[in-house]
């Protein structure tokens, strides 16, 4: 298998050569990819996964300990926000290793939720195989650019804060009402199913959301409903 593109990403992307690059290989490797190629390939990158999962939390929980004097509640919200798959997802496409990325044909045909996580898990194992090969400093570096460089944002947005919590205390508030939740519309087929969401306060609709869950349907409507609040700026 021709390794130069993935050296010629290490080099322009991570700044560093692999002695080993079948680390990286291997870290952009989908277990997909092995099933659909058991005669040649045989290792893909969930164990890297792992190691690179464990390297960030431990990273990303150094530097909010040795940069903020917040109590653990908060710091802990805040590296949750930090490691969110939406988070490393969206780190991993700016990074533009996806053309790199083996999976098979079908999960290269799959939904976007799941594109979203295989780019996440693979980020993970990217971290893993630059631990393997320059050590936790150079790992850390990277973290510390791609993720959590991203902690400003997110505190001027907000978007640390629970979306569901933050409009129970703003419709209590302002309304003294609870927000009831309702299924709106179930599209789809059961494995790849849309659901849409409104949020309701004394019986007007506040906020409308859809995702793959009820639970992800219900956030984003929080969203919405919290601009509706004029909350918006601190939540979106």
């Amino acid at each position: 298998m021709p390794t130069a593109p993935y050296q010629e990403f290490a080099k322009r992307v991570l700044g560093f050569e692999f002695k080993d690059i079948d680390l990286l290989v291997t870290a952009l490797t989908h277990r997909s990819y092995v099933n659909e190629h058991k005669k040649s390939v045989s290792k893909h990158n969930e164990r890297l996964e792992f190691l690179g999962d464990a390297v960030l939390e431990l990273a990303v929980t150094d530097f909010l300990f040795n940069t903020y004097s917040e109590p653990e509640g908060t710091l802990t919200s805040w590296r949750a926000a930090l490691v969110r798959t939406e988070s490393i997802g969206e780190a991993g496409e700016k990074l533009g290793y996806e053309s790199l990325l083996r999976m098979s044909k079908g999960e290269k045909q799959g939904s976007e939720r799941a594109r979203q996580q295989i780019l996440a898990n693979a980020f993970e194992a990217v971290i893993g195989a630059i631990y393997l090969e320059r050590g936790y400093e150079d790992a850390e570096i990277f973290i510390s650019k791609h993720i959590c460089s991203k902690l400003e944002a997110i505190l001027h947005e907000g978007s640390w804060r629970d979306p569901k919590s933050h409009l129970q205390e703003v419709s209590q508030r302002e309304d003294s009402a609870t927000p009831q939740y309702k299924v709106l519309e179930e599209v789809g087929p059961d494995h790849d199913k849309v659901f849409t969401l409104g949020v309701y306060v004394n019986g007007e609709l506040k906020g409308k959301g859809s995702g793959h869950s009820k639970q992800t349907a219900q956030q984003v409507a929080a969203k919405a409903a919290l601009k509706a609040y004029g909350e918006g700026s601190a939540t979106s």
